[in-house]
């Protein structure tokens, strides 16, 4: 969480020095009501399209790690354990595909997600210059 925090506090110091926030402290505005307002619904709109792609790569580092055998204990089932245990029997194919598929497509969807709340809260896909 402290990746996400301080891509919070970075867009909250770029969304201070914006006109929009300029304007309303020139309209005497209070400080609180110009954080709650304008700037946080601002600054959460990047930490919403942050989550999906570092879920995406801590699922990919569960595998990793629990495939190296460094991952959760031996008795949890995970992907990567599947995928470890897989190498014994190296004439039964499918025990290799279908953990590796199901990992792959829940990584794709997670990464399609992303990129549609990505897409979704897009402000340049709206904005029309003339």
């Amino acid at each position: 969480w402290i990746g996400i925090s301080y891509y919070i506090r970075a867009e909250f110091l770029r969304l201070r020095k914006q006109p929009f926030v300029e304007a309303a402290q020139c309209m005497g505005i209070s400080s609180p009501v110009i954080i709650f307002r304008h700037i946080l619904p601002n600054a959460l709109v990047p930490a919403i399209t942050f989550f999906p792609f570092s879920l995406v790569s801590a699922i990919g580092s569960l595998a990793a790690l629990d495939y190296l055998g460094f991952g959760l204990p031996p008795p949890t089932p995970s992907w990567g354990e599947l995928l470890f245990q897989a190498q014994q029997y190296r004439w039964a194919w499918w025990l290799v595909l279908y953990p590796s598929a199901a990992l792959f497509i829940v990584m794709l969807c997670g990464v399609f997600i992303g990129e549609g709340i990505r897409n979704a809260y897009d402000p340049k896909q709206y904005a029309r210059f003339t």
